[in-house]
């Protein structure tokens, strides 16, 4: 098997920086392309506290949906901005996409899917005992669900 292109999933935080370098070394040996993802949830109208879907530290001005989205934008545009900011750095290319979707496994696999990707680079939070069985993981879910090889980057 050959590897001609890196899908790599973020979501910012200091286990996905870790992801990030590792992808984009092997992209760099490789001297091949890497596409960026990071998945936010999706505001809803029965949405309590929609303060409480953002996983960064950034504060809504208000419950609206517009608020939601400007803060996420915003959030993901610095967290893909490194992201393209370090593969540019290392002469790596790099495309990026914000995508939103309730369940972020099923995101990542349908973007590794459409974009061509031969490998899917993430990093897992390693949740344990109840949380693990209760909410899962996103990374056990895509290693689960996709036809494609999975590096997971702890």
């Amino acid at each position: 098997m050959s590897i001609h292109k890196i899908l790599l999933a973020t979501d910012g935080s200091p286990l996905s920086h870790n992801a990030e370098h590792k992808a984009i070394g092997l992209a760099h040996a490789l001297k091949i392309p890497v596409v960026a993802v990071h998945v936010t949830a999706p505001f809803h109208s029965f949405t309590y506290r929609p303060q409480l879907l953002l996983t960064y530290h950034v504060s809504l001005r208000d419950d609206s949906q517009e608020s939601y989205s400007a803060a996420v934008a915003e959030v993901s545009e610095h967290i893909l901005g490194n992201v393209r900011a370090a593969a540019k750095a290392a002469g790596v290319e790099c495309t990026t996409h914000h995508l939103s979707a309730d369940e972020p496994w099923r995101a990542i696999v349908d973007a590794a899917k459409k974009d061509g990707c031969d490998l899917i680079v993430m990093a897992s939070h390693g949740r344990h005992g109840i949380g693990a069985v209760v909410l899962g993981s996103e990374a056990q879910k895509v290693l689960t669900h996709s036809d494609l090889p999975v590096l997971i980057c702890k």
